[in-house]
């Protein structure tokens, strides 16, 4: 093909206009669907998910979770930050100590099917 050949165009052999339309209707806005891409990509690192597992079981402070993942605290502050930034994980306060867990019910339904899916 040279650069003045046009590439193949779709042939629509049988189109279905009623379906492609309830469709559209249905589709959430671009800005919504770049949200969710955006919070998918937040699970797409191995450290993160790692952190979130933990928090579905307790709630953890910095040092702990360091411990648990042999990692260090700055390490671990940074995708706390991240997943905090993310709205996926909240903290509390205990003195001087901070606690994280995951943010609520719909943090760990996603975990959750996650790893149904892939287990599957």
């Amino acid at each position: 093909m040279n650069r003045n050949d046009e590439a193949p165009r779709c042939e629509f052999i049988h189109a279905h206009p009623e379906t492609i339309k309830a469709v559209e209707a249905s589709m959430p806005p671009g800005e919504q669907l770049y949200s969710l891409a955006e919070l998918f990509k937040i699970f797409a690192d191995p450290t993160r998910i790692k952190i979130l597992y933990v928090l579905m079981e307790h709630e953890m402070c910095v040092c702990d979770l360091a411990q648990l993942l042999n990692m260090t605290q700055s390490a671990i502050s940074h995708q706390l930050r991240i997943l905090k930034q993310s709205r996926l994980i909240k903290f509390r306060r205990d003195g001087k100590t901070v606690f994280y867990s995951l943010l609520d019910e719909h943090v760990y339904s996603i975990l959750s099917q996650g790893m149904n899916h892939i287990t599957e």
